[in-house]
């Protein structure tokens, strides 16, 4: 089939795109702006890639997937209409794309992403569909010529109730994108519990409360007793954990944190149970490189190191933050200083005061303005609100010649040329973090 997807330079849409090309099919796309995302479409799938969004990109295509973010005002849906063409949101394509297949799903709050990363490394021949790039592979989709597909799951939407999970993983639930949801916690959280019921194999962390209190038969992590002796390490100068799992031994794993054992303890898991061996899941977790935007490591010299994170929720720069105080130690750095590029209107909002309390720790922080993701603009006293850090308030950052420059204004209001220097975002702070903005 030709297969159009409007809004194909997402991370999640572009996934999909990548998956069907895989599976012989001929796509297209637009977006709004030409991005690395929309450059490899087209490079290096074929993809006739349209910027911005224009009527004629649909003309002659058999289906129509769009992203989340679109309206039916847009120019290509509407003509896709009036030509009678399938439209599809990707939440109803996942329907089709996965239908058929042994899907492992992994879900929750926060890191799942990096399970699945994780996951795709211990199980080396198996699909791969990621909302973020593994490092290991360097793209966000993995294709072999089989029906084996590690799924990253979205909440946001429902739309992991389409995934068709043989095994489902979650590492963690919490309330998020609550305006979807219409601020009904039972909803949402009948949303997780319809997702986990979906799968004939379950592995859940059985600390986290809502997982805790469910009645199904599960595979459970019990982090507090099952990981045991943590300790960070480098390793060829990279990050990593070393923990203790169970009665299997002694894992290394890149990343620093308690939560990237976790995250691992719950791939191991699932590795498990779908029948993989404990010496080659130890063997293959170390081909786990980590993934673009988490702890990722854009600048690495001996007196200087900048790190861009995609963290845009406070229980993800909280445990980033702990992360980096452990790395700081290690490469002995003076000070951590932090670019906060915030997410959203709604989530600033919503979760303003732990916003506040999860940087504890910076020495320096600097405040960028709110990434609205397509949302009306809010007026948010930002530089009250954290007034105990007394925050640098800046327009936009740079890196040229691997100094890090703060702009406000037009003109530079700060330098750093030295130290350990982590953007927190998920908009194109991780592109001005690089200097490619």
């Amino acid at each position: 089939m030709k297969i159009h997807f409007i809004g194909i330079g997402g991370i999640g849409l572009s996934a999909l795109a990548k998956f069907l090309y895989n599976d012989g099919h001929t796509i297209s796309g637009s977006d709004i702006k030409q991005t690395e995302i929309t450059n490899d479409l087209a490079l290096n799938f074929g993809a006739k890639i349209t910027i911005p969004h224009h009527p004629d990109a649909v003309e002659g295509v058999d289906r129509v997937i769009y992203s989340a973010a679109v309206r039916p005002n847009n120019p290509e849906y509407q003509r896709a209409k009036e030509l009678g063409i399938e439209l599809l949101s990707r939440k109803e394509a996942l329907k089709f794309i996965l239908g058929d297949k042994m899907v492992y799903a992994v879900g929750g709050a926060h890191g799942k992403s990096t399970t699945s990363a994780m996951l795709a490394s211990i199980i080396p021949e198996s699909n791969a569909l990621i909302g973020a790039i593994s490092k290991a592979f360097g793209s966000n989709v993995r294709n072999y010529p089989n029906d084996k597909v590690v799924f990253e799951a979205d909440e946001s939407d429902e739309s992991f109730l389409n995934a068709n999970p043989y095994l489902a993983i979650v590492t963690n639930v919490e309330p998020e994108h609550m305006e979807y949801y219409g601020y009904d916690e039972e909803r949402f959280y009948n949303a997780y519990r319809n997702f986990l019921s979906l799968a004939k194999v379950r592995v859940i962390n059985a600390e986290d409360d809502f997982l805790a209190s469910l009645d199904m038969e599960s595979v459970k992590l019990y982090p507090s007793k099952d990981i045991s002796q943590i300790e960070f390490v480098l390793i060829d100068g990279e990050p990593h954990t070393r923990f203790t799992f169970k009665s299997y031994g002694s894992f290394d794993v890149f990343g620093f944190g308690v939560h990237i054992a976790i995250d691992a303890a719950l791939a191991i898991l699932a590795a498990l149970e779908l029948g993989e061996d404990i010496e080659s899941i130890r063997n293959n977790l170390l081909g786990y490189k980590g993934i673009k935007k988490r702890f990722d490591i854009v600048q690495n010299r001996e007196d200087m190191v900048v790190i861009d994170d995609y963290g845009h929720h406070p229980t993800e720069i909280r445990a980033t933050m702990r992360s980096l105080q452990e790395y700081r130690k290690l490469r002995e750095f003076h000070k951590l200083n932090v670019i906060w590029q915030p997410h959203k209107y709604s989530r600033t909002i919503d979760n303003l005061s732990a916003f506040v309390e999860c940087f504890e720790g910076v020495d320096e922080l600097v405040i960028l303005p709110i990434w609205s993701a397509g949302e009306l603009e809010v007026d948010i006293d930002l530089k009250g609100a954290f007034a105990r850090y007394n925050p640098i308030m800046a327009d936009s950052v740079t890196k040229v010649d691997g100094i890090v420059k703060v702009i406000r204004d037009g003109n530079v209001v700060k330098e750093y040329d030295k130290g350990l220097v982590t953007a927190f975002g998920a908009g194109d702070i991780t592109y001005q973090i690089r200097g490619e903005a």
